[in-house]
């Protein structure tokens, strides 16, 4: 059988701050029998322009990335909010009047995903070869969770990491207070919000803080670090990847 073509979807974050990210996405993928590619036409998803009701500049990003990502079997994202933003958004931005542009929209959105469902739920990865001592808690950053129904899915691979204890927070799926947007139109929130975050890490008891988007990440390793709190940050993707020997924890020195 052949494998399957997946275009990775890096994300800018990944790419700006983060691209062991982006390789430890492309080496889960690969161990999972895909044959993964990179479009280098890629840019940003669009969702900035369109969280700041910008929908004509949504519109133009949207096309280049259909252009692009449109002739691969699948489209898969290390972050939630970027897969929501192609899989739920893209056809709603073609009109009426333009069918064969939200046509295309359609087709893309339903071969995108974010990266860990696709193992679990389209590959039917069950386990990885990885290795991570230490205790960690999860958070669940917004759209992965409520648009994608990404939950249960990176704690039953968490689950197959040797040496790793999860503990879980009173409240993982409460907002961290990144938003996009929203933790520079309103920081005195933003900031409140992710104070409560913290808060509830610190009471797992955990040394190593996990989500799958790198906004919510940064966020709350900027948070955390000026706290003065030793809880380590990283993606999920470089846990289940047995990558994190290529880059410090987020907000750490490099």
């Amino acid at each position: 059988m052949a494998k399957p073509r997946v275009a990775l979807f890096v994300t800018c974050l990944v790419d700006l701050h983060r691209p062991a990210v982006g390789f430890s996405a492309i080496k889960l993928l690969e161990e999972a029998g895909c044959q993964v590619e990179v479009p280098a036409l890629q840019t940003c998803c669009g969702q900035p322009a369109f969280n700041s009701g910008d929908r004509r500049t949504t519109q133009d990003i949207a096309r280049q990335v259909i252009d692009a990502f449109l002739p691969y079997d699948f489209t898969v994202a290390p972050s939630g909010s970027c897969a929501a933003m192609i899989s739920h958004h893209y056809p709603g931005l073609f009109a009426a009047g333009d069918p064969e542009g939200r046509a295309r929209a359609e087709r893309l959105a339903a071969k995108t995903h974010e990266l860990v469902s696709f193992l679990t739920d389209v590959l039917g990865v069950t386990g990885v070869a990885a290795r991570y001592d230490g205790r960690a808690t999860y958070h669940d950053s917004c759209s992965g969770l409520r648009e994608l129904g990404v939950k249960a899915q990176p704690r039953a691979l968490l689950g197959s990491v040797a040496g790793l204890t999860l503990t879980e927070m009173r409240e993982p799926e409460i907002c961290c207070g990144f938003g996009g947007t929203f933790c520079v139109k309103y920081p005195e929130i933003s900031t409140r919000m992710v104070s409560d975050k913290t808060a509830d890490i610190a009471a797992t008891g955990a040394d190593t803080l996990l989500a799958g988007d790198m906004g919510c990440l940064l966020n709350m390793a900027g948070r955390l670090k000026r706290e003065g709190s030793p809880v380590r940050v990283r993606h999920v993707a470089e846990v289940l990847a047995d990558m994190t020997h290529e880059a410090p924890p987020i907000g750490d020195a490099s």
